[in-house]
């Protein structure tokens, strides 16, 4: 592939993860801090994404995938993207908002599929060359926390349309990317096994691997209460620039990406996965029991633990995952998985953190709420440390001798599959 080429590549991956980072780490801070939304309104707005995410393989599959080129299809949605943004930003009543950023979030999480499908078109080396666009990505959502913390714009409503206005320069930056048709003939027959194959569905037999899918599912719920309430808590327990800090947590995810092989031989699957689920409980608890003054190394104990909680968990996981699906369904079978774990799962988590912030909020002057956060941290620290015990001591490996070569075979292409992982959902 040209230097050419991979630098288009990139800035698409850059501008992308940029629009996401602008406007989801902050939108509950203005929404609590300026618009008094409550907890469950907050968290139905974060959890807007999981939404997208159950339809989005539905929207790739069933029409991007037979009938329009990628890049057009990509315009499209960015641009009916940056309206949407544009009017979000502009609302009042949660009546009115959370409608547009549900439509939104329709438009925007297929896109993240698809620029990964258009860049992966033009490769001629997916395993050398992907890692290198895709980290674009990372330095985006990066970018965006930085800009925001710095400028203070974190409890109001010009990051959303500073997400809209990159959103509409993607689109028609999109319609300069190659051009890059269907591959699936228009003539094939529409059907749900065109998304969920029998083949991947059938995954689910087996015990250990239905196990570590409900475990999956069951940790996204917790996971919600970091994705859509920790701007707003650093924010109200007084931490300065907290969405800068924040994409701490994104460099922290990069590290780590280097160092899954390493942790990869050493502690295998289940305990790599052991691992994501615990840093998932030891970062509630530091946020429970941290401060912004002699406290403070808590709370950057926990951004920075996110590389280990997503890389650990997620990533391992779809290694884990492409590893039990036969080669001609394994894509189909990491559908399936992000379906129920970012799709479903963060959507029943949207619902319950929203509800668990509410039951412990305080009245405020002017109408501004505060909250029992180190309740609120507790209770996902107990919910996280519940699934954790479920699947230690349900789930084992029990492989024969030929599956563990491959094993050890797969290891050497982890990197290759953590990027893959890096562009599914929130970091």
């Amino acid at each position: 592939m040209k230097l050419l080429m991979q630098t288009r590549l990139s800035a698409m991956m850059f501008v992308e993860y940029f629009v996401w980072g602008a406007w989801y780490v902050t939108v509950g801070t203005w929404l609590a801090g300026t618009l008094h939304f409550t907890g469950q309104q907050i968290g139905l707005a974060a959890g807007a994404t999981a939404v997208g995410a159950v339809i989005a393989p539905f929207f790739v599959g069933l029409v991007a995938d037979r009938f329009f080129a990628t890049e057009k299809v990509l315009a499209l949605l960015h641009g009916i993207g940056a309206v949407l943004l544009f009017t979000a930003s502009m609302q009042i009543t949660f009546s009115m908002f959370y409608p547009v950023i549900l439509l939104y979030c329709v438009c925007f999480m297929p896109t993240l599929a698809l620029t990964n499908s258009l860049a992966f078109r033009q490769m001629t080396d997916t395993k050398a060359q992907f890692g290198g666009i895709r980290v674009l990505g990372s330095l985006g959502w990066i970018a965006a926390g930085l800009l925001i913390g710095y400028l203070r714009l974190e409890p109001t409503r010009i990051p959303m349309m500073m997400a809209a206005a990159f959103s509409g320069i993607m689109a028609i930056y999109c319609l300069t990317l190659p051009h890059t048709p269907p591959l699936i003939s228009r003539s094939e027959r529409l059907s749900l096994s065109s998304i969920f194959p029998r083949e991947a569905v059938a995954l689910l037999k087996a015990r250990d691997t239905l196990i570590f899918v409900i475990a999956s599912f069951l940790i996204c719920i917790p996971l919600q209460f970091y994705y859509a309430f920790t701007n707003l808590f650093l924010n109200q327990a007084g931490v300065q620039n907290a969405a800068g800090k924040m994409t701490g947590g994104q460099m922290s995810e990069v590290i780590c990406m280097l160092l899954i092989p390493w942790f990869f031989r050493r502690l295998g699957v289940k305990y790599m996965l052991v691992a994501g689920m615990g840093a998932w409980v030891l970062r509630y608890l530091l946020f429970a029991y941290g401060n912004p003054t002699d406290g403070m190394w808590m709370f950057w104990g926990g951004i920075l633990l996110h590389g280990i909680c997503y890389d650990f968990f997620f990533v391992t996981g779809q290694i884990y995952i492409d590893h039990k699906a036969d080669a001609g369904f394994r894509a189909a079978a990491q559908g399936l998985i992000t379906f129920i774990t970012y799709g479903l799962g963060m959507f029943v988590g949207s619902w319950l953190s929203g509800a668990v912030v509410d039951h412990y909020a305080l009245a405020a002057p002017r109408g501004a709420m505060t909250y029992e956060w180190k309740s609120i941290w507790l209770i996902s620290a107990v919910i996280s440390g519940a699934v954790l015990l479920f699947f230690l001591f349900t789930f084992s490996e029990k492989e024969d001798s030929e599956k563990e070569n491959a094993q050890k075979e797969d290891t050497q292409n982890v990197v290759e599959a953590s990027d893959t992982v890096m562009g599914s959902l929130p970091q």
